[in-house]
């Protein structure tokens, strides 16, 4: 019943949670310098054909009443069209949906395959050792380079000399796999080097912590064979940080995404809410906010159930 009631709680406030997004996305919006009309219009313009674009558009109402019309349009399931090319915005965000996870899930992917290894090598080391002095240099260059200044970089380098990738020229992986490879290397590496850092830092401090636990010290004192010792109580015991630092990271990417996206010119769901910004888009940015809103609150929901249903003390409570 404890378990039950934590869920629902964790879901309503994550309701409250991609509301207060929505609101206050709504209202930044409005308050950008440039109206749509403007943008649209250009700077040869008047008062006449402002009128004819705001009416035609539904900008003439209240703010309030444009919130609720498109909150209740989006509970049905509406989206809107683009106020740009006229097409509807659930059917754009589909249709690019697939960069965006593949490149999500590239970096995922790199930065477990990397910093986990890296991160139990360094833990289990002595601290005299290069592995862990190199562990903590790849930990502190990862967490301390953004994105955008490594994705200049690349761009730079690969623009002048290619060495086997594209800089742009996206592929869908269907159409020609090596193709779509050979683009997306180069932003998911970008955007796997902060999930690398993080995990490598989080897999380390995790299994140092496990390694001064009674029952290690039991495990080494019985002779048992040291891999099973990793490979049962250290790996085992450390793993839920790790996988909690994953699901955040994961949740985190959405907004580096963007930025990568820009630079490399994917043609993802970040793409294309960064150029419905610029033009003023008012219902594909609000739709692609409440979507990455919604992606990272249920990733952070997620974490706080498998807490409740994993941690020991939280059972405990349950059983009382």
């Amino acid at each position: 019943m404890r378990l039950l009631l934590h869920i629902a709680a964790r879901m309503g406030m994550a309701l409250l949670t991609m509301l207060s997004v929505s609101l206050i996305v709504f209202v930044a919006m409005r308050m950008l310098p440039g109206g749509f009309e403007m943008i649209i219009l250009g700077p040869i313009q008047t008062e006449e054909a402002r009128a004819v674009i705001t009416e035609q558009f539904g900008l003439d109402r209240s703010l309030p009443e444009q919130f609720l019309s498109w909150l209740v349009a989006v509970l049905h399931g509406d989206f809107g069209i683009s106020m740009i090319t006229r097409i509807p915005i659930a059917d754009e965000i589909l249709r690019r949906l697939g960069a965006t996870v593949q490149l999500t899930a590239m970096a995922v992917i790199t930065a477990l395959c990397v910093g986990l290894p890296l991160g139990v090598a360094a833990g289990l080391a002595d601290s005299s050792t290069s592995v862990r002095t190199c562990g903590r240099l790849v930990g502190a260059l990862g967490a301390s380079t953004p994105d955008f200044v490594l994705g200049v970089a690349l761009v730079y380098i690969f623009s002048v000399w290619s060495l086997g990738l594209t800089v742009g020229g996206y592929v869908p992986f269907f159409e020609d796999p090596l193709a779509n490879l050979r683009a997306m290397i180069l932003p998911a590496s970008t955007l796997s080097v902060f999930g690398i850092a993080l995990i490598l830092r989080t897999t380390r401090e995790s299994v140092l912590t496990v390694m001064t636990e009674g029952y290690i010290t039991g495990a080494v004192a019985r002779g048992d064979d040291p891999a099973s010792i990793v490979r049962r109580h250290v790996l085992r015991n450390a793993s839920l940080p790790v996988m909690t630092v994953a699901t955040i990271y994961l949740s985190l990417l959405l907004g580096g995404a963007v930025i990568v996206e820009i630079l490399f010119t994917v043609p993802g769901v970040g793409l294309y809410t960064w150029n419905a910004l610029l033009n003023r888009d008012y219902g594909v940015t609000q739709s692609a906010v409440l979507l990455f809103s919604g992606v990272i609150v249920t990733c952070n929901m997620l974490v706080d159930i498998a807490y409740a249903l994993v941690d020991p003390r939280i059972r405990g409570r349950r059983q009382q």
